[in-house]
């Protein structure tokens, strides 16, 4: 049994802001949310059968609660024709073998096996290859007058560094952008998008899947210097991760390695374009850039959502969840709570005591983290430093069509 519709949520549901944050095409979903969050913080969705959260209490809590599972293929599933969800099998049952699709002990074991081949100190060993890289993206730039942020920087040094860090060869990297840009179309897709995508987002997983499967067979017989080989590696008690697990990694590796990273530096320069105090701060003062990113991780950020499914039957915020209900957690709401961010609306790169949930919380708090961060810093610090006079070309931007993940198709700017 569903909760019954109160008047404050049909007029919520009846507004277009409504219909187009489901199907991932709000330009600017922050006053939504806050209406939401005003109105109706613990908000059923009886169109779209889910729960939407925008407290930064409530957030946090769903992304900690053990009663709350990360495995939510079936709810991409849910949301497609029956006869086109019987044909996703595959897809269903791959994207399940994701580490950020599974609960304890299978997650347990998984994040534990990575994280000895994924550690600060590899991270951090990265950090003059990816100066290197970005200096060769400006470089690159040489004398023109107009740049595109996402084309010329924000898309390719991501992608190369994750390539590089999996060992894909260079001629590869294209093929690999339009892969991860399915799947992410589809495990971030608003409810009423996933049909028209769904199809296409299994052929590029397939695809992904077989490269992955001959790369980590040679890896297997021929170690090299690259993660794929030191995963194959790995082994703990007796343990070690099998092809399958391995496949799942590698690909959410590549997918959320381009996305991420790409949407901090696109929707970070934007907010600091359209933030000239805030640029010339950074810019007279480059000790600010890692709590510049941070505050730009909050301001808007990369993932807007994350998915849980309920185990059981539990009570949140005065409302009863039903077991098998999706509840989502809208980390861009979160991160603009008043009740925990002072001005949430206000971009402050010297903000102090920033805790955002740009990354997650809890068991699933994004792996990667470290590195977008890195990524971001040196990405954002040079670009400011190279480019003094820089300028949007255009004030409204063009965004993806995307519920969870928010970024930019291009960024213009005059240097």
């Amino acid at each position: 049994m569903h909760p019954v519709d109160t008047p404050s949520e049909d007029r919520i549901s009846a507004s277009d802001s409504y219909t187009r944050l489901f199907e991932g095409r709000l330009p600017n979903p922050y006053p939504f949310y806050d209406r939401l969050r005003t109105e109706d913080p613990v908000h059923w969705s009886e169109r779209f059968g889910s729960w939407l959260l925008t407290r930064y209490a409530d957030v946090t809590m769903a992304l900690r609660d053990a009663r709350l599972s990360a495995n939510r293929t079936s709810v991409f599933m849910k949301q497609l024709p029956e006869g086109m969800s019987q044909r996703l099998q595959p897809l269903r049952d791959h994207l399940a073998t994701w580490m950020s699709h599974s609960d304890p002990p299978g997650h347990t074991r998984l994040r534990g096996l990575v994280s000895k081949a994924f550690t600060p100190g590899m991270v951090e060993s990265m950090r003059s290859h990816i100066q290197e890289i970005v200096d060769e993206l400006l470089f690159a730039v040489g004398d023109k007058r107009e740049i595109d942020i996402i084309r010329d920087v924000a898309y390719p040094l991501p992608a190369a560094v994750i390539s590089d860090m999996l060992g894909i060869p260079i001629d590869g990297r294209e093929q690999f952008r339009r892969w991860a840009e399915d799947i992410m179309a589809f495990t971030g897709g608003g409810a009423l998008a996933l049909p028209r995508i769904a199809e296409r987002a299994q052929k590029s997983l397939f695809e992904m899947c077989d490269y992955f499967g001959s790369l980590i067979r040679e890896r297997r017989q021929h170690p090299q210097n690259d993660l794929i080989s030191a995963l194959t590696r790995i082994e703990e008690q007796g343990d070690r991760l099998t092809e399958e697990d391995l496949l799942g990694l590698c690909d959410q590796l590549l997918t959320a390695g381009h996305d991420t990273t790409r949407n901090l530096i696109g929707n970070g320069m934007l907010a600091l374009l359209e933030n000239e105090d805030q640029l010339q701060k950074l810019r007279q003062d480059p000790s600010f850039t890692a709590s510049a990113v941070e505050e730009l991780l909050r301001f808007d950020s990369p993932l807007q959502r994350q998915t849980r499914v309920a185990k059981e039957d539990i009570q949140l915020g005065g409302h009863q969840i039903r077991k098998g209900q999706p509840v989502l957690s809208m980390l861009g709401a979160a991160n603009r709570d008043p009740s925990r961010f002072e001005n949430p609306n206000q971009l402050d790169i010297c903000r102090h005591n920033n805790g955002h949930v740009a990354f997650g919380s809890g068991i699933h708090y994004c792996l990667g983290a470290p590195l977008s961060r890195l990524e971001g810093q040196i990405a954002l610090g040079s670009i400011v430093q190279r480019f003094p006079a820089i300028r949007l070309v255009n004030p409204v931007q063009e965004w993806r069509e995307n519920m969870s993940v928010r970024g930019l198709v291009s960024l213009p700017c005059t240097v």
